[in-house]
């Protein structure tokens, strides 16, 4: 990560990193993550804060909050996430422009399919067995190897029963959140592609790429078939898509 911990060591590219991944996240929890003291985990944000890498925001409450200031929490901004090797976007998203220019919208979505091809047949032997849970964290997993920063647990129940609740993957960085900004067909074509690996409709309810913290998936509790499922993204609303029959084919290379 470029311009973060040159002068105090690694420490502030830590404290960074662990933003970027918790999302916004009080001086406290971070300093209690890293085991600094407040006056050490201050400095730090102190110093990100001049340097443009976080902002402060106010924690959202939900109910009565009660009395006293809200908490404060700190996000990454734009900047920081370009130092987390946001590399090659301009080129990426002249080079995607100049195909719908000459090919046409559905070249770009096409190419989209194709990018996460490679992906879905590297993460298919990780998420092939065992129950839904298991199989959602062993894909944070693999797309925590690739740089996503992804992250799995149960999703919160509203309303229903814990069976019915499903599982959420959340990933904390994406490598291509400025380009998929302007084309969401990247967004769309991982999405499916998440649910053909999980073989259950899955929601996408949050994009880094429209100015979310974080990438939210909803994954449905129950698993339909055998086969395939693909679910489609809506960065800004939870549309779910059904289970098709689709299968990708993985093109040599990619």
């Amino acid at each position: 990560m470029k311009n973060v911990g040159a002068a105090e060591g690694p420490t502030r590219g830590q404290v960074a990193r662990l933003i970027l991944e918790l999302g916004p996240s009080t001086a406290a929890t971070l300093g209690g993550r890293l085991g600094l003291t407040p006056a050490a985990i201050r400095r730090h944000l102190d110093n990100l804060l001049a340097e443009g890498m976080i902002e402060t925001r106010t924690a959202r409450t939900y109910g009565n909050r009660g009395r006293g200031r809200p908490a404060k929490v700190f996000v990454i901004t734009d900047a920081g996430r370009s130092a987390f090797e946001h590399a090659y976007d301009d080129l990426a998203s002249n080079a995607l422009r100049f195909l719908a220019e000459t090919a046409g919208p559905d070249a770009i979505a096409e190419f989209a399919r194709r990018q996460v091809s490679d992906l879905e047949r590297r993460y298919a032997p990780a998420v092939a067995r065992g129950e839904l849970p298991g199989r959602v964290q062993a894909l944070a997993e693999a797309l925590s190897a690739d740089g996503y920063a992804a992250s799995a647990g149960p999703a919160p129940a509203i309303g229903g029963p814990r069976a019915e609740a499903g599982e959420q993957l959340c990933q904390h960085h994406c490598p291509v959140a400025h380009v998929a900004a302007e084309f969401p067909q990247l967004c769309e074509a991982e999405t499916e592609a998440f649910g053909r690996l999980l073989g259950t409709p899955v929601q996408r309810l949050a994009t880094i790429a429209h100015g979310d913290g974080i990438c939210t998936t909803h994954v449905t509790g129950h698993v339909i078939g055998h086969v395939t499922g693909a679910g489609k993204a809506a960065p800004r609303r939870a549309v779910e898509v059904p289970v098709t029959n689709e299968t990708s084919q993985s093109p040599e290379g990619s």
